[in-house]
């Protein structure tokens, strides 16, 4: 992928406010191979609803939403859904599918969207697994396990195909502040940038955003007035 070419790359967007009136401000905005955004949010459905629209799964959006490249609404929807195979996400809301093992929902969105052996996926996720403090891929269900392994096995989701993009909705959330995943976050995210993998962090974190030592080229809020930068950066280099 040219190192000129934004994998993501947002255009006169307009997000719709809760009463769905469209305001009057436009986002414009590019994410290059390696850049992290920290976006501080307000709001548990401001992240979720931005990386919907990352991710091409809002319909119509009002303006133009571009991924490596391709504008969202101008693609077949299978193309779509073949690139949002090139999309890790972590979900505020878990999005595990209940009737699946965690296993299987770990491993689900590769199986769908890619032909790597099955084994050989197995294989990374285990390995993945580990770095994040798992013994291995967990049994069992959603239920079964703690909110801090759970939180885990988001981890190894999101990161497992080597997207081109990670969304990671507030991760070091969820029925707590798992500091423990801290350190293991930052190193999976070192290595994916490295690799030219974009990355949005969304967080409601004070800790978080207020970490100057997190090497994101860009901080950004996004709140009612759109997503507006907090201070200009420089790029740094990856964490």
């Amino acid at each position: 992928m040219p190192a000129t070419r934004p994998v993501l790359e947002l255009a006169e967007l307009q997000l719709p406010t809760a009463s769905g009136e469209l305001p009057s401000y436009k986002i414009d905005f590019a994410l290059m191979p390696g850049d992290l955004a920290l976006v501080d949010v307000r709001g548990r459905q401001a992240d979720a609803s931005f990386a919907d629209m990352c991710s091409g799964l809002v319909p119509r959006p009002r303006g133009v939403v571009r991924f490596l490249g391709h504008d969202w609404a101008q693609i077949p929807d299978y193309y779509a859904a073949a690139l949002r195979g090139r999309i890790g996400r972590i979900f505020a809301d878990g999005g595990w599918i209940e009737f699946l093992d965690v296993a299987a929902n770990v491993l689900l969105p590769q199986l769908h969207h890619t032909h790597e052996d099955v084994a050989a996926l197995r294989e990374r996720a285990t390995q993945l697994a580990c770095a994040f403090g798992l013994p291995g891929l967990p049994l069992g269900h959603a239920d079964d396990l703690s909110a801090l392994d759970l939180a885990r096995c988001a981890c190894v989701r999101a990161f497992l195909g080597k997207p081109d993009l990670l969304l990671l909705e507030s991760p070091v959330h969820g029925r707590g502040f798992f500091v423990e995943l801290l350190s293991p976050l930052l190193n999976a995210i070192a290595v994916a940038r490295s690799e030219s993998t974009a990355v949005i962090w969304f967080t409601q974190s004070d800790m978080i955003w207020n970490d100057r030592s997190f090497s994101a080229t860009h901080r950004l809020h996004l709140h009612e007035h759109g997503l507006v930068p907090a201070r200009r950066e420089q790029h740094a280099p990856a964490l």
